[in-house]
């Protein structure tokens, strides 16, 4: 594309996707293009493709729609900014990205678009589509037999791949059958932690812990609950009341640090109590 038409297209705010594709080509362009943008691979721009992610989640967490328009659209140039790398590389486009998940889509709703009833229900239609999923992990499987835990992606949240991993073994029965089972060793893996920590090296620590947190978020597996959703709620709620505690403190001209834990801790119940009575007042 010659300059002039670049120019048109990159200033057609009707242009679309066609748009920003330019867009990110030309910042990327090796004579003309941003510096910055220039020197960045994939691993450089991962973080920033995961920190929209979360941005995306905490805009719909916030309910916050008027952000979340935004947030989306930088999540969807981490999308293009990949593919314009690959691209470069020779790898794939981004015509080949949306034509990959544009295919998989298709194969993996049969009962929409192809010959399979849709009258079954939603949990059936979920082991369907995990069904379909260990399908075309198997036929990707070059280099051996399919296991039961492969593709369950490193770069995850650690609770949330804690998660899928406990999914993916309970696919093959290898799951408590209740969670009397689990919090029975909820309560053994933090027994063992408490006893043993003075004993233990650092090393030998963090595993114990680490166990601790791999039965917490199997216990949320089977509650229903989302560990990470969770988590980030009971952040968002230690924020919103140490907020509060503050708040009281400079009405009463003094900061944290002038004040003790006995003071901070009656301001916490006050503030949990108000929000308790907000919440039957609404």
């Amino acid at each position: 594309m010659d300059q002039n038409a670049s120019d048109a297209l990159i200033h057609d705010q009707s242009a679309g996707i066609e748009r920003l594709l330019e867009i990110m080509r030309r910042l990327r362009d090796p004579q003309t293009g941003c510096p910055w943008d220039i020197e960045q691979d994939f691993a450089s721009i991962a973080p920033y493709t995961i920190e929209e992610a979360y941005e995306v989640a905490d805009a719909i967490e916030r309910g916050a729609f008027g952000e979340l328009k935004g947030e989306l659209g930088d999540l969807l140039l981490q999308s293009v900014y990949h593919a314009q790398m690959a691209q470069e590389a020779g790898h794939f486009s981004f015509a080949d990205v949306v034509q990959t998940v544009s295919d998989k889509m298709v194969a993996r709703h049969p009962h929409v678009f192809g010959e399979e009833s849709r009258e079954k229900s939603a949990e059936q239609q979920t082991q369907d589509w995990e069904r379909i999923k260990a399908t075309e992990r198997a036929a990707a499987g070059e280099a051996g037999p399919a296991r039961t835990l492969d593709g369950v992606a490193l770069g995850l949240p650690a609770l949330m791949r804690a998660v899928k991993l406990q999914k993916r073994a309970a696919r093959v029965g290898f799951d408590w059958p209740s969670t009397d089972e689990v919090l029975a060793k909820l309560v053994e893996e933090a027994g063992e932690l408490t006893e043993a920590r003075a004993s233990l090296t650092e090393d030998e620590v963090e595993e114990e812990f680490g166990d601790l947190l791999f039965v917490v978020a199997n216990l949320g597996r089977h509650y229903g609950v989302d560990p990470e959703a969770a988590l980030r709620r009971a952040n968002a709620k230690f924020t919103r009341r140490f907020a509060a505690i503050e708040d009281s403190l400079a009405a009463l001209g003094k900061t944290p640090a002038q004040s003790d834990l006995a003071e901070m801790d009656a301001l916490w119940d006050a503030a949990k109590a108000a929000e308790k009575a907000k919440k039957i007042s609404d």
